[in-house]
């Protein structure tokens, strides 16, 4: 086929108008028919699916033909209109008519492209290249686009080219998928999942006992493999051990499956996105929390840890896995210091509450020597040296009267192991206070005083039953709460001056917890004295009032009821040796035996009609009392330090005196009763009133005129 454009040129002078515009008609049939042959082909090969190989590449070469000599006569007829200015709005007219098949061979151009790529897109699917693959199928797309901001781009056609780009784009999707199941296998349990943070990265931070293996076969690709190591003593993994592993996957699938570009983002930078937030909160909570020092002493140490973080961040973004500056992880290892006041009082609290719970019957003795194992702590800031002459001033002011040596110090006891423990570790807490931020300090104080806080409502009640089931328990948290309240005492003024502020402005203090303590300990060893009190009156209620006791079977009833009370006292005054304080037990013990012998007093007092032989059975059962009571006294393990608590138990037993009197009066007769009460000053008078004298002598004696004259005397 001649060109048009070169008869044009061939040509001599200048172009006619009448020649130009028959060319321009005739390359606008041309046009045309290019477009619908292009359209047909582009219609059978997306739309109907025909095959047209070689047409559509001899329609390819005609479009590329049309489109040379459509810019050969464009430029023609661009010089002939500068040349000529009387035919202004005829060339112009000639022009659109150029412009419009200008527009519609960009078109056929733009589907040219799409053809184009689509036959390399194939090409490069068959052979696995699947970067040039999807590269060509994004060109295809943007010819697509291309095409559809031109308002006169036919809208079926447009349609069935859209259409093939969803089907290939699938279609490179799926290809990709079976080359991902090939060359990466994951050999794990089904009902684990197959995803690499669930099954390989979240365990390896967990689990100190797993490794991770990397072997390369020939043939076979490499294989990455978790192995779990037999002997492993560490409860917990180390941060430099947990990046090294992860680091060890993560580089792994970096150079053989994730270095490769979508787009503008790499592989290793999409799974980054999809992974590191919930990687980094594993980190933290199973790697990080369980690395943060327990002791302040440590802190120094853990910059270590945070060079280690840094560096684990830094290759991370090397590889493109991690993208921005400061994450949560590196800031959670840079606030070490909260991090720590927060795990330690934690830690703090948790042990206190162990201590609480545990067994209450392990104790430990204290002396009036014993004394807290206090820190030697740093000299707080003198605001000002003391004068010479305010020293000389107070000793001249020194009060000539010393406390005893034994002023402020507890008496010798038993306490809970435990309740020791829980004294040393509020001293440890304080101490790690001394020399840390404010924050912390106050963080760390307070604690301490939760620790007291936790035992004053936590021990009463998870021990409650104990408590009042065995006296032993209950003496010993008698103890613990006057050990407690004894120290809480000082504790603030040993550290206040150290702490700092507002702590050291006063509010560093335990002294209004001291009260309450005292009543705890009060309130714990009264519950226990009102049970053995009720469990003496029960023995004593099958004593028969101790009437008739000439009666075999009451006597011996009220024989066995005055037993098992000594036998009671008795197994109390064991279970309290050595564990009250002497006075507390002396206290205690008198306060039981006096329970007893005022009921047998009120018993015998009642009795209307006592005869000679019940006198002697009751003068027997009471001194009975008399006699094995005082044994029960055996505060200390020495037997024979006890002698002298023995011998006092009139200090202890406020009815002692009456007991012994109504021992007395049921062997007297009545002129020894009537000597006895001299005339309302006698020791009888002391102990009894005159209605309760004669109301014993009217059930003791038969009514003589002898009977009438001693209670004429008794006034």
């Amino acid at each position: 086929m001649a060109s048009f454009v070169t008869e044009v040129l061939a040509s001599s002078g200048k172009l006619e108008k009448e020649d130009l515009s028959g060319k321009i008609s005739k390359m606008s049939r041309k046009v045309e028919d290019t477009k619908e042959e292009v359209c047909d082909m582009i219609n059978k090969r997306y739309n109907d699916f025909l095959p047209s190989l070689q047409s559509s590449e001899e329609l390819m070469l005609q479009v590329d033909t049309v489109s040379k000599e459509m810019d050969t006569l464009k430029n023609c007829i661009e010089n002939e209109v500068q040349n000529v200015h009387v035919a202004v709005a005829e060339y112009t007219k000639l022009k659109q008519q150029l412009e419009k098949n200008t527009v519609i061979i960009t078109m056929l151009g733009h589907l040219k492209e799409f053809h184009s790529a689509m036959e390399e897109f194939n090409k490069a699917l068959l052979e696995k290249k699947y970067v040039d693959a999807a590269n060509r199928l994004e060109r295809a797309r943007k010819s697509v686009g291309s095409l559809k901001r031109w308002k006169t781009s036919e809208l079926p056609l447009l349609s069935a080219l859209s259409s093939e780009l969803t089907v290939q784009r699938e279609n490179l999707i799926y290809h990709l998928g079976d080359e991902w199941k090939r060359l990466v296998i994951w050999k794990l349990p089904s009902t684990k999942g197959q995803v690499l943070l669930k099954n390989m990265l979240k365990p390896l931070v967990m689990y100190a006992s797993l490794s991770v293996r990397v072997t390369e076969q020939q043939g076979e690709g490499t294989t990455l493999a978790l192995q779990c190591l037999e002997e492993s003593d560490e409860e917990r993994c180390a941060p430099s051990k947990v990046y090294n592993k992860l680091l060890l996957v993560l580089k792994t699938l970096h150079s053989h499956l994730l270095d490769v570009s979508i787009g503008d983002k790499k592989l290793s930078a999409i799974l980054g996105e999809l992974i590191w937030e919930e990687m980094s909160h594993t980190i933290i909570h199973d790697c990080l929390v369980h690395s943060i020092p327990t002791n302040s002493s440590q802190l120094e140490k853990y910059n270590t840890v945070i060079k280690e973080t840094e560096e684990f961040e830094k290759s991370l973004k090397e590889m493109e896995y991690l993208q921005g500056d400061s994450t949560d992880l590196l800031k959670y290892a840079r606030d070490v210091n909260c991090h720590f006041a927060s795990k330690k009082c934690k830690d703090v609290i948790v042990a206190a509450r162990k201590l609480m719970t545990s067994k209450m019957h392990n104790t430990v003795k204290i002396t009036p020597d014993s004394k807290l194992r206090l820190p030697k702590l740093p000299a707080p800031s003198s605001e000002g040296k003391v004068k010479p002459e305010s020293l000389k001033e107070e000793v001249t002011m020194e009060n000539s009267k010393q406390l005893s040596a034994w002023s402020l110090r507890l008496p010798a006891c038993r306490i809970s192991e435990s309740v020791q423990q829980l004294m040393e570790l509020a001293l440890d807490t304080l101490c790690e206070a001394v020399g840390s931020s404010t924050q912390s300090a106050l963080q760390l104080f307070f604690t301490v005083r939760n620790i007291f806080q936790l035992f004053y409502d936590v021990v009463p009640t998870y021990h409650k039953e104990n408590l009042l089931k065995f006296p032993h328990l209950a003496a010993i948290q008698h103890n613990n709460c006057m050990y407690l309240a004894h120290h809480l005492l000082t504790l603030g003024h040993h550290f206040r001056n150290h702490l700092p502020q507002p702590l050291s402005e006063g509010v560093a203090t335990f002294v209004d917890m001291v009260p309450g303590f005292r009543k705890l300990g009060a309130q714990c060893f009264l519950a226990q004295l009102n049970v053995q009190r009720a469990e003496l009156l029960e023995r004593l209620s099958t004593a028969h009032n101790f009437c008739n006791l000439d009666d075999e079977d009451n006597y011996t009833a009220a024989s066995k009821a005055v037993r098992q009370v000594i036998h009671q006292l008795k197994q109390l005054g064991t279970v309290w040796q050595d564990v009250l304080p002497v006075s507390i037990y002396c206290k205690a013990m008198g306060n039981l035996l006096n329970t007893a012998i005022t009921e047998v007093t009120a018993k015998v007092m009642m009795l209307e009609d006592i005869s000679s032989e019940d006198g002697n059975h009751l003068q027997t059962l009471c001194q009975t009392i008399i006699d094995e009571g005082p044994l029960v006294f055996i505060p200390l393990a020495e037997e024979k330090k006890n002698k002298k608590y023995q011998e006092e138990v009139p200090l202890y037993v406020k009815k002692w005196g009456t007991f012994k009197e109504l021992v007395i009066v049921l062997q007297a007769n009545l002129q020894e009763i009537v000597d006895r009460w001299a005339d309302s000053k006698g020791p009888l008078a002391l102990e009894f009133s005159s209605s309760e004298v004669k109301n014993l002598i009217r059930a003791l004696f038969q009514n003589t005129e002898r009977r009438a004259a001693a209670l004429a005397k008794i006034k």
